[in-house]
């Protein structure tokens, strides 16, 4: 994927051409059914770039799309959005055999300009989730998006009056939450997954805090662990706070500390010192987070001890 370069979609209704469609009804927004089209065929990937937001609901498509590191087949029923410049890529399944089903419905941001949904739309942290961290709907749940989806479809497809931004946002800001609330299901009902997850962001942590990184480089950050994960930083700082409270950068913390304590009660090294192995450059920045989660001062809380 490096090494192709991106082509950059900027309208609604070059994406439409792309696939072969009619031209859009309004130039901002569109709901596209998937048993519409035929995916066109590829020597390989494509590398695209959509200027627009895009929430799709696919099943079985005749397609392979890879975002980040993965592949992900939508073999079954997934809801996935992604947001303005997000880097992906797509190629035809040459042993293609089940017909592909679900929707896309693609936003513009010009289509929210001057509503709430402009700003809260960015709020949504599964907008930036990568391909294999798409939400696996019930049949339940898929039954209740596709029947919102399909309100949009009816107003999209209807005579555009005064009234159809407003009703059109009303429904986009349903489906938003739901999906909203069916991922923070997702992080507790898949247990034994979310579980492994924290396992390994704790064994990432702890080998990074006994090695020479953490003095060379400093703490590490949210993103190195996700990194490391195969998953994007929101995912892992939702999927960790809904399973245990704590986000990433609270998880790294909290080693620092357990780390930080180790060192002031069983040394005789200086705060200062031990401030420099945190991988701090300033020891007041050092003083503050550990009086934050502990409630005492480094000095105070080694005095304890003695």
């Amino acid at each position: 994927m490096a090494n192709m370069q991106p082509y950059r979609i900027k309208t609604i209704t070059e994406y439409h051409r792309l696939l072969g469609l009619p031209k859009p009804q309004h130039p901002l927004i569109s709901v596209i059914d998937l048993e519409s089209f035929t995916p066109y065929e590829t020597d390989g990937p494509i590398c695209l770039i959509f200027d627009f937001y895009c929430i799709s609901l696919k099943r079985d498509l005749n397609v392979r799309i890879k975002y980040g590191q993965q592949d992900c087949d939508f073999d079954e029923g997934v809801l996935f959005c992604m947001s303005p410049g997000q880097v992906w890529s797509i190629a035809t399944k040459k042993d293609a055999t089940k017909t592909s089903s679900g929707w896309m419905i693609i936003i513009h941001p010009d289509f929210l300009w001057n509503t709430p949904l402009a700003k809260t739309i960015k709020q949504y942290e599964y907008f930036g989730y990568s391909v294999h961290e798409a939400l696996y709907l019930s049949d339940k749940e898929e039954t209740m998006i596709t029947s919102i989806a399909k309100y949009i479809e009816q107003e999209y497809h209807a005579n555009i009056d005064k009234f159809s931004q407003n009703v059109i946002i009303a429904q986009l800001e349903v489906i938003l939450a739901y999906a909203d609330r069916f991922y923070q299901r997702q992080f507790i009902t898949r247990k034994i997954s979310s579980h492994q997850i924290i396992s390994r962001v704790e064994d990432i942590i702890t080998r990074y805090f006994s090695s020479e990184d953490l003095v060379k480089q400093g703490l590490p950050t949210v993103v190195y662990i996700a990194d490391e994960l195969n998953l994007s930083a929101g995912y892992l700082s939702e999927l960790l706070k809904a399973v245990t409270g704590q986000n990433t950068q609270q998880h790294i913390h909290n080693k620092l500390i357990e780390k930080a304590k180790e060192r002031l009660s069983t040394t005789c090294l200086s705060v200062s010192e031990i401030a420099y192995e945190m991988g701090f450059e300033h020891l007041q920045s050092f003083s503050k987070l550990f009086k934050a989660k502990t409630n005492l001062s480094p000095l105070k809380f080694r005095a304890s001890f003695n």
